[in-house]
């Protein structure tokens, strides 16, 4: 049975005096999902619509297609995928989401979500109720200009998917990606685990599931990276970039020879 939860559910862990707390201005992440203008005043403000979730475990959805739009939530700790049921009845991953990330903002032009979003790992949230939010935005113009980076990057990335690339280059831009998102958190960004398995990033891709596993064993035999089970290894990042070709231009990788500490942190 499938483990339900709802954002309009969580508790707020505030609110828990023998839980400690760490307040937005002190959270390693506030760089990635705070603007950085923001004055002192301005976050404190901004910390008391946040409701911060108990752990979520792995198939516990915060979304379902078809939920009422409340709130959107920024990823804590652990890592997410959305998804939606296609007519045939099959599943069609459309993001993965990792910590700092904010997940929902696709639900504002109909009031619903269109999506299901479930954590792939043990997990936690930030659940901002939309309404405040945009109060705030109102008067916070770092604030608005945040929510529209946000959504225009993923209006981005959407493009970038859908646009004809060969198995090979579609493999070399997620691993890219991912490369980029966990530099951008302080971890390592030529080795870390992969907390989705193949037959997500095959969705995702819009590949099959062999086809995936094909390339990744032709990208380790060029040495190029190097896979153990869920662990991924980029051994030459200037090699995989050449790979993706022009479709990550935009994307900021370290082409150096350096390595920077490995975390071991699961996630997708």
């Amino acid at each position: 049975m499938i483990n339900e939860l709802r954002m309009h559910d969580l508790r707020d862990y505030q609110r828990e005096p023998n839980r400690a707390q760490v307040a937005c201005s002190q959270c390693t992440l506030s760089a990635l999902c705070l603007p950085s203008r923001l004055s002192e005043e301005e976050i404190s403000r901004f910390e008391q619509i946040v409701h911060r979730s108990r752990p979520i475990q792995a198939g516990e959805h915060i979304f379902r297609s078809g939920d009422k739009f409340r709130s959107v939530a920024v990823v804590r700790t652990g890592c997410f995928k959305s998804y939606v049921i296609d007519r045939e009845g099959q599943e069609q991953v459309l993001a993965f989401h990792l910590p700092g990330e904010v997940i929902g903002l696709d639900a504002i032009h109909a009031g619903r979500h269109m999506v299901n979003v479930v954590a792939l790992d043990t997990s936690a949230v930030c659940s901002l109720p939309f309404s405040s939010v945009l109060r705030m935005a109102r008067s916070m113009p770092d604030l608005q200009h945040e929510l529209f980076r946000v959504m225009s990057q993923r209006i981005s990335e959407l493009e970038t998917m859908v646009g004809d690339l060969s198995a090979d280059e579609r493999i070399a831009l997620f691993l890219l990606s991912l490369a980029k998102r966990f530099g951008r958190r302080g971890y390592s960004d030529k080795e870390f685990i992969l907390a989705m398995s193949r037959r997500d990033i095959a969705s995702h891709l819009r590949l099959a599931t062999e086809t995936v596993s094909r390339v990744l064993s032709r990208f380790q035999q060029r040495d190029i990276i190097a896979v153990n089970r869920q662990q991924v290894r980029i051994l030459n990042p200037g090699a995989l970039a050449e790979v993706a070709g022009d479709w990550q231009d935009g994307l900021e990788i370290d082409r150096t020879d350096g390595w920077p500490r490995v975390q071991k942190l699961a996630v997708c």
